[in-house]
């Protein structure tokens, strides 16, 4: 009897081992394919939009895909410089800004700052539920190492502005461009940018509070940062 449940148990094991070598598998698989193809969706954006459907069937996402040739260099140098300033330079980790981000929280006694990459917040957007589970940290460094390996830092760029979310149902930054300024991606000022860079912590609440102080503030801070950030050409 006793052996035959400790047989079950590595079957067990072996399948579980199995499952998750092959999620990893179709992860690499879709990463591979998105060096050269743009990704039409993410996970984050399937949420949004199951979430904005069950209140109207009719909902859409604003989305438009832009190449990276056609997005302002204002807005890559914003969100670099808001984002992950060491973002040409780290492997997909700023180690000395998740040890800051700590120092902080714990100062705080809650979660007041993060220090996730722009490679970090990629691989959330694209394979991640908003769900947090034990396992999600451990999930995103794995998929974070997969994306720093696969792609160059101008495609991990270009993916991450052209999916993140800058609104209700407002995702990529031409969908942003349009919808807060009425002009393209390739056609923001310093200071569109910097607003835009400001708002991607919470976007959904400056989509409906675009005069907040707060917002201000960090507008005024990134614009001030802008000139001193280096992105990929």
């Amino acid at each position: 009897m006793l052996k035959t449940l400790w047989r079950w148990f590595w079957k067990g094991i072996a399948l579980f081992i199995g499952v998750v070598l092959l999620y990893q598998l179709w992860i690499f698989g879709h990463i591979w394919w998105w060096v050269d193809h743009n990704p039409a969706t993410s996970s984050f954006m399937d949420d949004r939009l199951a979430i904005m459907q069950d209140q109207n069937p009719d909902a859409e996402l604003r989305h438009q895909w832009v190449p990276y040739d056609r997005i302002s260099m204002n807005l890559k140098r914003a969100l670099v410089a808001a984002e992950d300033a060491k973002f040409i330079d780290h492997e997909g980790f700023d180690w000395e800004g998740i040890q800051k981000a700590y120092e902080k929280n714990m100062k705080k006694g809650k979660v007041v700052a993060g220090g996730s990459t722009i490679s970090q917040q990629l691989a959330k957007n694209l394979f991640l539920s908003s769900k947090r589970t034990p396992w999600r940290k451990i999930e995103e460094a794995a998929i974070t190492v997969m994306l720093e390996q696969m792609m160059s830092k101008r495609r991990i760029l270009e993916i991450y502005m052209n999916v993140i979310e800058w609104g209700n149902g407002v995702f990529g930054a031409e969908a942003a461009a349009r919808h807060y300024y009425r002009t393209s991606a390739a056609s923001l000022s310093a200071p569109q940018a910097a607003k835009l860079a400001a708002m991607v912590p919470n976007p959904r609440y400056y989509d409906k509070h675009p005069g907040a102080k707060g917002l201000q503030r960090k507008t005024g801070i990134i614009l001030a940062r802008m000139n001193s950030a280096v992105v990929p050409r």
